[in-house]
C-alpha cells in the first residue's frame, strides 16, 4: 500500500513549514495531471515548491526529481497520482506520498477557490 496524505493534513503541514522555511525542507508538490488539467486549476501554496510532470512524461523526466526530498504527487481524483507513487518507489524514492483525493478533495475540504472540473 502506497502512503498517503489527506489534503487537510498536507495543508496543516505546510502551514506548520512554510513561514520562512527552506524550500528544501518542504516536501514537493508534484502535479502529475496534464497541461490542459493544471491550466484549469493548481494547488498553489506560497513557500512550497511545486512541478508538474504529466504521469506519462515521468520516465523520460525522472532526472529532474530529487529522491533525497519528500514529493506529494497529486491529480485529480488520486488514482493517478497513486500509480505515480508506486513508480517512484521503485524508482527508489524512498519519501513519496499520495494527496488523497486529489486536486478535487483539496477544492472541497481546503480550498473552495480552486476550481473543480
Amino acid at each position: 500500500m502506497q502512503p498517503s496524505l489527506s489534503v487537510t493534513d498536507f495543508h496543516a503541514l505546510c502551514a506548520r513549514s512554510a513561514p520562512g522555511a527552506d524550500a528544501a525542507s518542504l516536501p514537493l508538490l508534484l502535479d502529475v495531471r496534464e497541461p490542459w488539467e493544471a491550466a484549469l486549476a493548481s494547488i498553489r501554496i506560497e513557500g512550497v515548491p511545486a512541478q508538474l510532470i504529466p504521469m506519462g512524461q515521468l520516465p523520460e523526466r525522472l532526472d529532474e526529481l530529487d529522491r533525497l526530498q519528500s514529493i506529494v504527487c497529486y491529480c485529480h481524483h488520486g488514482m493517478r497520482s497513486q500509480q505515480v507513487v508506486a513508480f517512484l518507489q521503485r524508482q527508489g524514492f524512498d519519501s513519496v506520498y499520495n494527496l488523497a483525493g486529489g486536486i478535487d478533495a483539496w477544492s472541497l475540504q481546503v480550498d473552495p477557490g480552486v476550481p473543480r472540473y
